[in-house]
C-alpha cells in the first residue's frame, strides 16, 4: 500500500476514504459506472449529515483517498468554491444523508441491469434465484421521475428510504440507488443487485417461464444471507488486496 504523506497522515476518516476509494477503483472495472456522472458517500458524523464524496467530475478509475471531499447537508454554501459538489450529487446524496440517518453509505450508479430493469414498466425483481431472493421485500421502486437529481428531487427521493429494511432504491427511469451501514456492506449489496438484474433480465430474454421461489423460501433466504457472517468485510478485503497487488494508488 502506498506510503501516506503527512498532508494524507492529518486527514480524518481515513479508513473510510480508503475503502470508498477502492470501491470506486472496483465499480469502474466492472463497468457500472457512468462516465464521470454516478457518485458514493459516506456519513462521517453521527447525525450522519456530514458526508465524503467523490469531487466533481473525477472518473471512477482516478479516484484517490485524499480526493475526497468533505461536504454538510445543512450547508448550501457547499456549493460553492472550487471544491463544490456535483449539483445533482449534492441534491441526491445530501437528501439521503439529511432525511435517513440510517443511510450512513449511499451509492448511486447508472449500472446497465439495473438500469434496464428500473426502465421496464414492471420493474419489480421476482426471486428467481438466490441472488434476486436476497433482494425479497428489501427494494422500493420510485416511479417519479422528475428530472436531474436537484434539492428538491433528493429530498423526495429520500422519503423512499425511510424504512431501513429497504436498503435498495431503484430509481425508475434512472438507475438504483443503495444503502447501508459501511461501505463494505453497501458495496457488496451494489454488487449483488446488479447481478440479481442481470439474472433476471437474462431469464426474461429467453422468453421461457420462469421459476419463482415461493414467498417463504425467498424471505428465509434473504435472512440467512443477512446473517451470513462477514461477507461484505471479506469482500472489499479481496478486492483492495487484489488492488494492492496491482500496486494501485487508490490509497495514498
Amino acid at each position: 500500500m502506498t506510503q501516506r504523506t503527512t498532508e494524507q497522515a492529518n486527514m480524518e476518516h481515513w479508513q473510510e476514504r480508503v475503502d470508498l476509494a477502492a470501491a470506486f477503483r472496483w465499480t469502474a472495472r466492472l463497468n457500472m459506472h457512468e462516465g464521470v456522472a454516478n457518485h458514493f458517500s459516506m456519513a462521517i458524523n453521527d447525525a450522519g449529515t456530514r458526508f465524503l464524496m467523490n469531487p466533481n467530475q473525477r472518473h471512477f478509475a482516478r479516484i484517490k483517498a485524499s480526493d475526497l471531499i468533505e461536504v454538510d447537508a445543512n450547508d448550501a454554501d457547499a456549493l460553492g468554491g472550487p471544491d463544490a459538489p456535483d449539483p445533482t450529487a449534492w441534491g441526491l446524496h445530501a437528501g439521503i444523508h439529511k432525511h435517513c440517518p440510517h443511510a450512513r453509505c449511499a451509492m448511486h450508479v447508472h449500472s446497465i441491469h439495473a438500469t434496464v430493469l428500473a426502465s421496464l414498466l414492471d420493474s419489480n425483481l421476482p426471486p428467481i434465484d438466490q441472488n434476486c431472493a436476497t433482494f425479497f421485500n428489501r427494494y422500493v421502486i420510485d416511479d417519479g421521475y422528475s428530472g436531474l437529481a436537484f434539492e428538491s428531487e433528493g429530498a423526495r427521493c429520500a422519503a423512499l428510504l425511510v424504512d431501513p429494511k429497504k436498503k435498495v432504491m431503484l430509481m425508475g427511469n434512472h438507475g438504483v440507488m443503495v444503502i447501508g451501514a459501511t461501505v463494505a456492506e453497501t458495496f457488496n449489496r451494489l454488487f449483488y443487485f446488479e447481478r440479481a438484474a442481470e439474472t433476471y433480465i437474462r431469464a426474461l430474454q429467453t422468453g421461457q417461464p420462469l421459476r419463482i421461489l415461493s414467498d417463504e423460501i425467498a424471505e428465509k433466504t434473504a435472512v440467512e444471507l443477512e446473517q451470513y457472517p462477514e461477507q461484505d468485510i471479506r469482500h472489499l478485503a479481496e478486492l483492495k488486496a487484489i488492488l494492492d497487488d496491482e500496486g494501485a494508488n487508490y490509497a495514498s
